[in-house]
């Protein structure tokens, strides 16, 4: 089994975004590690999920607060596998072999690799990924010196995983409450106060903190963004305590838990009034990541759905057989494929703006936080569909632990909670719509797209049609009381993103007859009521669509 190897459409993704100097290497690695993904990896998760979830080791022998958190060999395996592999380092530091970085296309495709066999374990990764964005980016020559080496290591120094430490026990969302204190001591600050979910602790070497100095103003423009190592360099703990660990529903791998700032050492970085700036920017990044989790667990979900079709007999025939069963999984198939190839069009528009965030446009800038917002929403609510989709074509046997199914269902319902519930993004949508026009320069974009799709006139006819009528419905919501805006915000990131999907696969469509296919029906899934016949959509292209896109063994 390989999760690179089985997805052909990832593959042409890769090939199609990749220059050609970076191609081949790119292809060599992630089939390696695809293999690695689908083999080793998979099988410590079931045991970090079963048996080996993280354990806090509260006191040593005599009775001193260690606060350390145990993690099983495997699992650490993984970390030393997986970061090995440049999942973080390679956007921070040449690769040896190529002798340039890699970018967020590269490491995005290893995350979605990563997340259909242990979504559980992105989760440090990506908070590695916005620690390490935020001390390039923001910190000063000392600390980026000091810290960077180790939290984009490859294996050739210490790996410094990293977290980002937002949320507080009266804050939640409404960050701007936060109430942990920073208090100047020389050239640094201590911390005190509590965070109330703090992944990745215990396990991680540094953190980004929010919190407060002292004098400065309430909500988010008072505060600020430090580096907090977990330890001194002797080792003890850096004025850090963990309560207690979380007992998660789901993505048991990752050690989340409620910690104390006791005076911890912490280093202040870029300006003090625009930490909450910084973090947003990081946030992007980590909704990405969300996203890409998202559709990795719903590439997995349908893996296990169209094997077990395949193998399952009933009433004499394999589940395939049965319309049903087809329409299911074709339907599965054409909203992951169109939807991944979505997700990896915004990662081509993220990974420009994320090189250098300084120079990005106002246009630019808005374009990206609204693709963001869309899709982390919609993907995470497919993830969740796909996996009890997956879960009920299983029958009983999908509701068995001995399945991965359950841990599909478990691991992918905190995705819709993670950097953002829905109603969080609908908010933040509302927000770029009034602040920046964005819908303008969104429906302008998508015009243009389909304005160079030369095939299915029919469908493009379909989407453009669409596009008027939602260009009109977000005019008119627009102009209603704010009440009415917030309860219609949820649909209106829904129906952008829905429409964001069909251009994309109109795009694709050229370039096959199968693309063609996909791109027919997931216009028509879409936007058309079917009328009963003789030979539905769905059926009529089953052979095609699931025979390319099946699973090999």
């Amino acid at each position: 089994m390989n999760f690179y190897e089985n997805d052909p459409v990832l593959q042409d993704i890769m090939e199609q975004k990749f220059d050609q100097s970076f191609w081949p290497w790119a292809h060599e690695q992630l089939h390696r590690f695809g293999e690695m993904c689908a083999n080793e990896i998979d099988e410590r998760a079931v045991h970090t999920d079963r048996e080996g979830q993280p354990k806090l080791i509260k006191y040593n022998k005599m009775g001193e607060d260690i606060s350390e958190v145990w993690l099983n060999e495997g699992y650490k395996q993984t970390i030393a596998d997986t970061y090995g592999e440049g999942i973080v380092g390679y956007l921070h530091k040449p690769i040896p072999e190529l002798g340039r970085r890699g970018n967020y296309l590269y490491s995005y495709a290893q995350g979605y690799l990563l997340s259909q066999s242990e979504p559980g374990f992105y989760c440090p990764v990506t908070l590695t990924m916005a620690t390490a964005y935020l001390i390039e980016h923001y910190a000063d020559e000392e600390l980026k010196a000091a810290y960077l080496p180790h939290v984009a290591s490859t294996g050739e120094t210490e790996l410094y995983e990293g977290a980002t430490f937002l949320t507080e026990r009266q804050g939640g969302s409404d960050v701007g409450a936060n109430e942990v204190k920073a208090v100047s001591e020389d050239s640094c600050y201590q911390l005190y106060g509590e965070k109330y979910f703090a992944s990745n602790a215990g396990a991680c070497g540094v953190a980004m903190v929010l919190a407060r100095i002292e004098g400065s103003p309430k909500g988010t423009k008072g505060l600020s963004l430090f580096l907090v190592p977990w330890r001194h360099e002797d080792e003890t703990l850096n004025g850090i305590q963990i309560r207690r660990l979380k007992d998660k529903l789901g993505v048991r791998a990752v050690p989340s838990a409620e910690v104390e700032f006791n005076g911890a050492k912490a280093y202040l970085v870029g300006k003090a009034d625009q930490g909450f700036y910084y973090m947003m920017e990081a946030l992007n990044l980590s909704r990405v990541c969300n996203a890409v989790a998202s559709i990795g667990i719903m590439r997995r979900a349908y893996t296990e759905a169209y094997t077990y079709a395949q193998q399952r007999k009933a009433f004499g025939q394999s589940l395939i057989q049965y319309p049903m069963i087809k329409d299911s999984l074709v339907k599965m198939c054409v909203k992951q494929e169109v939807e991944m190839r979505t997700v990896f069009d915004m990662i081509g528009f993220f990974d420009e703006a994320a090189r250098e965030p300084e120079k990005e446009g106002d246009a630019t800038r808005v374009m990206n936080r609204l693709r963001i917002a869309i899709m982390k929403k919609e993907t995470a609510e497919q993830a969740v569909h796909f996996a009890h989709e997956s879960l009920e074509m299983h029958g009983g046997n999908g509701y068995i632990e001995d399945f991965v199914t359950p841990r599909l269902l478990r691991d992918a319902q905190v995705l819709t909670v993670w950097e953002g519930t829905a109603n969080i993004l609908g908010l933040e949508v509302l927000r770029l719509l009034h602040k920046f026009g964005a819908h303008e320069h969104f429906f302008e974009e998508m015009n243009q797209r389909l304005s160079s799709v030369h095939v299915l006139s029919k469908e493009v006819g379909i989407v453009k049609s669409e596009l008027k009528i939602l260009t009109a419905w977000i005019g008119e919501v627009l102009q209603k009381g704010s009440d009415v805006q917030t309860f219609y915000s949820k649909k209106i990131a829904e129906r952008m993103a829905v429409l964001y999907e069909a251009v994309v696969a109109l795009e694709a469509g050229g370039k096959s007859t199968r693309n063609q296919k996909v791109a027919e029906l997931y216009v028509h899934n879409s936007y058309s009521e079917e009328e009963p016949m003789d030979s539905p959509k769905s059926l009529q292209y089953s052979e095609e669509i699931l025979r390319f896109n099946k699973v090999l063994h």
